[in-house]
Protein backbone atom coordinates (compact mmCIF):
# COMPACT_ATOMS: atom_id res chain seq x y z
CA UNK A 1 0.00 0.00 0.00
CA UNK A 2 1.25 3.52 -0.70
CA UNK A 3 1.61 6.08 1.83
CA UNK A 4 -0.96 8.84 1.67
CA UNK A 5 -0.20 12.47 -0.11
CA UNK A 6 -2.51 14.07 1.06
CA UNK A 7 -1.55 17.13 -0.84
CA UNK A 8 -1.77 15.26 -4.21
CA UNK A 9 -5.25 13.86 -3.29
CA UNK A 10 -6.29 17.18 -2.29
CA UNK A 11 -5.52 18.28 -5.95
CA UNK A 12 -7.11 15.76 -7.41
CA UNK A 13 -10.17 16.24 -5.57
CA UNK A 14 -9.73 20.34 -6.39
CA UNK A 15 -9.66 18.96 -10.04
CA UNK A 16 -12.52 16.64 -10.40
CA UNK A 17 -15.03 19.50 -8.57
CA UNK A 18 -13.43 21.92 -11.17
CA UNK A 19 -14.17 19.79 -14.06
CA UNK A 20 -17.61 18.47 -12.72
CA UNK A 21 -18.06 22.63 -12.16
CA UNK A 22 -19.24 22.18 -8.62
CA UNK A 23 -18.55 25.33 -5.99
CA UNK A 24 -16.38 24.35 -2.51
CA UNK A 25 -19.89 25.14 -0.58
CA UNK A 26 -21.98 22.92 -3.21
CA UNK A 27 -19.58 19.68 -2.82
CA UNK A 28 -19.67 19.98 1.03
CA UNK A 29 -23.25 20.14 1.20
CA UNK A 30 -23.38 17.21 -1.11
CA UNK A 31 -20.69 15.29 0.53
CA UNK A 32 -22.00 16.03 4.25
CA UNK A 33 -18.69 17.71 5.39
CA UNK A 34 -18.22 21.42 6.39
CA UNK A 35 -16.78 24.35 3.71
CA UNK A 36 -13.51 24.89 5.96
CA UNK A 37 -13.16 21.00 6.08
CA UNK A 38 -13.17 20.01 3.02
CA UNK A 39 -10.80 22.95 2.12
CA UNK A 40 -8.55 21.71 4.19
CA UNK A 41 -8.91 18.40 2.64
CA UNK A 42 -8.32 20.20 -0.90
CA UNK A 43 -5.17 22.08 0.59
CA UNK A 44 -3.75 18.92 1.48
CA UNK A 45 -3.97 20.06 5.17
CA UNK A 46 -5.88 17.66 6.25
CA UNK A 47 -6.20 13.22 6.12
CA UNK A 48 -9.95 12.00 5.55
CA UNK A 49 -10.87 8.88 6.01
CA UNK A 50 -12.15 6.57 3.84
CA UNK A 51 -15.95 6.69 4.89
CA UNK A 52 -15.00 10.42 4.02
CA UNK A 53 -13.53 10.12 0.77
CA UNK A 54 -16.95 7.86 -0.03
CA UNK A 55 -19.10 10.41 0.44
CA UNK A 56 -16.97 13.06 -1.88
CA UNK A 57 -16.73 10.76 -4.29
CA UNK A 58 -20.81 9.91 -4.26
CA UNK A 59 -21.00 13.75 -4.97
CA UNK A 60 -18.32 13.95 -7.54
CA UNK A 61 -20.18 11.25 -8.94
CA UNK A 62 -16.93 9.08 -9.19
CA UNK A 63 -15.95 5.94 -7.91
CA UNK A 64 -14.48 5.91 -4.79
CA UNK A 65 -11.38 3.41 -5.78
CA UNK A 66 -10.39 6.31 -7.76
CA UNK A 67 -10.25 8.04 -4.73
CA UNK A 68 -8.89 5.16 -2.55
CA UNK A 69 -5.88 5.37 -5.17
CA UNK A 70 -5.06 8.86 -5.40
CA UNK A 71 -5.24 8.64 -1.59
CA UNK A 72 -3.01 5.14 -1.08
CA UNK A 73 -5.71 3.54 0.88
CA UNK A 74 -5.81 0.79 -2.43
CA UNK A 75 -3.25 0.06 -4.95
CA UNK A 76 -4.20 0.83 -8.33
CA UNK A 77 -5.09 -2.26 -10.15
CA UNK A 78 -3.07 -3.75 -13.62
CA UNK A 79 -5.58 -2.48 -16.66
CA UNK A 80 -8.03 0.02 -14.33
CA UNK A 81 -9.13 2.76 -16.50
CA UNK A 82 -10.19 6.17 -15.42
CA UNK A 83 -13.37 6.05 -17.20
CA UNK A 84 -15.12 7.95 -14.54
CA UNK A 85 -12.73 11.18 -14.57
CA UNK A 86 -12.91 11.01 -18.23
CA UNK A 87 -16.52 11.11 -18.59
CA UNK A 88 -17.00 13.53 -15.81
CA UNK A 89 -14.11 15.91 -17.56
CA UNK A 90 -15.97 15.66 -20.96
CA UNK A 91 -17.67 19.19 -21.52
CA UNK A 92 -19.42 17.90 -24.36
CA UNK A 93 -21.59 15.79 -22.52
CA UNK A 94 -24.27 17.30 -20.16
CA UNK A 95 -24.48 16.09 -16.77
CA UNK A 96 -27.46 13.86 -17.42
CA UNK A 97 -25.21 12.36 -19.95
CA UNK A 98 -22.79 11.44 -17.56
CA UNK A 99 -24.66 9.67 -15.04
CA UNK A 100 -26.00 7.40 -17.27
CA UNK A 101 -22.65 6.42 -18.88
CA UNK A 102 -21.65 6.09 -15.30
CA UNK A 103 -24.09 4.00 -14.73
CA UNK A 104 -23.58 1.72 -17.35
CA UNK A 105 -20.62 1.96 -16.92
CA UNK A 106 -20.61 0.58 -13.35
CA UNK A 107 -23.06 -1.77 -14.29
CA UNK A 108 -21.01 -3.80 -16.55
CA UNK A 109 -18.22 -3.57 -13.94
CA UNK A 110 -20.50 -4.71 -11.21
CA UNK A 111 -21.61 -7.98 -14.13
CA UNK A 112 -18.13 -8.72 -14.75
CA UNK A 113 -17.15 -8.57 -10.98
CA UNK A 114 -19.61 -11.08 -10.52
CA UNK A 115 -19.11 -13.72 -13.07
CA UNK A 116 -14.73 -12.74 -14.28
CA UNK A 117 -14.17 -16.76 -15.34
CA UNK A 118 -17.78 -17.05 -17.27
CA UNK A 119 -16.93 -15.91 -21.20
CA UNK A 120 -20.19 -14.54 -22.89
CA UNK A 121 -22.66 -16.35 -24.81
CA UNK A 122 -22.90 -15.28 -28.39
CA UNK A 123 -26.45 -14.77 -27.68
CA UNK A 124 -25.59 -12.26 -24.76
CA UNK A 125 -22.28 -11.03 -27.06
CA UNK A 126 -24.88 -9.97 -29.81
CA UNK A 127 -27.44 -8.29 -27.38
CA UNK A 128 -24.53 -6.07 -25.56
CA UNK A 129 -23.49 -5.28 -28.67
CA UNK A 130 -26.66 -4.32 -30.53
CA UNK A 131 -27.39 -2.22 -26.63
CA UNK A 132 -24.01 -0.39 -27.40
CA UNK A 133 -24.72 0.53 -30.99
CA UNK A 134 -28.00 1.52 -30.03
CA UNK A 135 -26.51 3.96 -26.95
CA UNK A 136 -24.20 5.02 -29.52
CA UNK A 137 -26.46 5.50 -32.72
CA UNK A 138 -29.26 8.45 -32.28
CA UNK A 139 -32.47 7.74 -31.49
CA UNK A 140 -34.42 7.15 -35.51
CA UNK A 141 -37.93 7.90 -35.65
CA UNK A 142 -40.36 6.07 -38.01
CA UNK A 143 -41.93 8.40 -40.68
CA UNK A 144 -44.91 6.59 -41.97
CA UNK A 145 -47.41 8.36 -44.30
Amino acid sequence: MAKLDVRNLGEYIRQQRNSAQISLRQLAKSAGVSNPYLSQIERGLRKPSAEILQQIAKALRISAEALYVQAGILDERYGDSDVPSAVMGDEALTERQKQVLLEIYESFRRENDESPAEPATPAETGSRARAARAAREPRKTSTTG
